[in-house]
C-alpha cells in the first residue's frame, strides 16, 4: 500500500454538511474515502478526455424479435473486437435481452464502439459505463 498523507481542507459549513450527507447516503465509513472516490472519479475522467487506454462496460437492451438487430449487434461487436474483451447476453424475457460488453483501449475507440452498439435501430437503451485501466490513478 502507498504511503498515506493527511493534509486538512477548509469548507464552509453548509458544504460540509451537504458533503457530509451525501457521503451518509452512499454508505462510506469516513470522509477520507468519499474523497479519494472523488478524486479517482476526477483523474478517470482526464484518462478519458486525454485518449489514454481506458476499460469500460457497456450494457445494451434491446429487443430480440426486432429485424436483425442481434446480427447488427453481432457485426458492430466483430468490427470492434481489438477492443472488446468480453460480452455476457442474457435473456431478461420473451422479448428483451441484455447484453453487457467489456471493452479496454484507446478511450476514443470505446466510445465509438459504445456509440455504434447505443445507435442500431432496435436498441432500446445502451450506456457506458467508464473506468480506468488502473495503471494511471492510485
Amino acid at each position: 500500500m502507498s504511503e498515506l498523507v493527511r493534509f486538512g481542507v477548509s469548507l464552509e459549513k453548509s458544504l460540509l454538511d451537504r458533503f457530509d450527507a451525501l457521503i451518509q447516503g452512499r454508505q462510506y465509513t469516513n470522509r477520507s474515502e468519499a474523497l479519494r472516490d472523488l478524486i479517482r472519479r476526477e483523474l478517470v475522467q482526464k484518462e478519458w478526455r486525454k485518449g489514454h487506454d481506458v476499460a469500460g462496460a457497456i450494457t445494451l437492451i434491446y429487443d430480440h424479435h426486432k429485424r436483425d438487430v442481434l446480427g447488427r449487434v453481432t457485426d458492430t461487436q466483430h468490427e470492434f473486437q481489438e477492443v472488446i474483451i468480453s460480452t455476457q447476453h442474457i435473456h431478461l424475457d420473451h422479448h428483451n435481452c441484455l447484453e453487457i460488453v467489456a471493452a479496454r483501449g484507446k478511450a476514443k475507440m470505446v466510445q465509438k464502439l459504445a456509440d455504434a452498439l447505443t445507435s442500431i435501430k432496435g436498441v432500446r437503451h445502451g450506456t457506458l459505463s467508464m473506468s480506468s485501466t488502473g495503471r494511471e490513478i492510485g
